[in-house]
């Protein structure tokens, strides 16, 4: 069977909720449906941007089952499967799979500070117990453990790794895993801070893992198109520069509550926050709103939004 080959924009897409707290899934579907409309080439369910941590066993599973439904074949869906251990990680694939995913976005569980030996094992020992498509998350500013790319490297010869997400700061991380040439797809965090975007592509990257994409699809869309031809490089520079406020608001909160926060003032289903996080108001959300009308964003998707006229 040939490698899933994902290329360009990958959306870590908000769970929504209705009023009542519940997983709206009607809201998915638009949410879905726009990120299709604007070229995302595959969409990550239940992130961290999906306030995976927050939702139940329960609703996890029902998230795989109802939006798998909704696949119309436009684009991939790969769903958060990190457990609280190997076990629970084990258990969420075999769902995931079962159910109709794609493939599976994979992080160190959370809290243990798991050393990089023990964490690259767990990768290898998840990988083996399925023949669903994964991706690493490697994301020490939420998990603590930081695998080095000599770990990186020697896990992506397993045939079931397609997708190397990387949020560190270290460019010469990138530039390691790139010049190895492994067989995954490597794609980097949309943060402007973080620094990566630039030399990722610049250097052979495949695309972005991003959160901005789902205020602006088609623009994460363009900024993710890999390197192939000199023209691209420019009209990225270009794009890039005019969406540098947007990235950095994205990230002005912990994720995702300044893009959630964001989404729902524009008209979007996304709902409240799950507690204790908070929506972002005042000051903040307005100079998002700001920035959304500078970009044009408002008349490209067809905002019109009270809090959109007041900003």
């Amino acid at each position: 069977m040939s490698k899933t080959r994902i290329e360009g924009s990958f959306v870590a897409l908000i769970t929504p909720f209705n009023k009542d707290g519940s997983v709206d899934f009607e809201g998915f579907r638009t949410l879905l449906r726009f990120q299709e409309d604007h070229g995302t080439a595959a969409v990550l369910i239940m992130g961290s941007t999906g306030e995976v941590s927050m939702l139940s066993p329960a609703e996890r599973q029902q998230i795989i089952v109802e939006t798998a439904r909704m696949k119309s074949g436009k684009m991939r869906f790969f769903y958060g499967c990190t457990g609280n251990n190997t076990a629970a990680t084990i258990e969420y694939l075999k769902f995931a799979r079962g159910n109709g995913a794609d493939g599976a976005i994979l992080a160190a569980p959370a809290y243990i500070c798991g050393s990089e030996a023990d964490i690259e094992d767990y990768f290898l020992e998840v990988a083996d117990a399925t023949d669903l498509p994964l991706g690493i998350y490697n994301n020490p500013p939420r998990v603590k453990t930081d695998l080095h790319w000599d770990n990186l490297l020697r896990i992506f010869k397993h045939p079931n790794y397609v997708v190397h997400k990387e949020s560190t700061t270290r460019v010469g991380q990138v530039a390691q895993v790139l010049r190895a040439r492994p067989d995954v797809a490597v794609m980097c965090c949309d943060s402007p801070n973080l620094g990566l975007v630039v030399p990722t592509m610049s250097l052979g990257g495949h695309g972005t893992a991003n959160m901005t994409g789902n205020i602006a699809p088609a623009e994460m869309t363009w900024i993710s198109r890999p390197w192939v031809e000199p023209e691209v490089s420019v009209g990225f520079r270009e794009e890039y520069l005019r969406m540098l406020p947007m990235l950095h608001y994205s990230y002005s909160a912990i994720n995702p509550v300044a893009i959630k926060s964001l989404l729902r003032a524009v008209g979007m289903p996304a709902g409240e926050l799950r507690k204790p996080l908070k929506a972002l108001e005042g000051a903040p959300l307005q100079n998002g709103l700001r920035i959304v009308r500078e970009l044009g964003l408002d008349r490209k998707y067809g905002w019109s939004s009270h809090a959109l006229k007041a900003a």
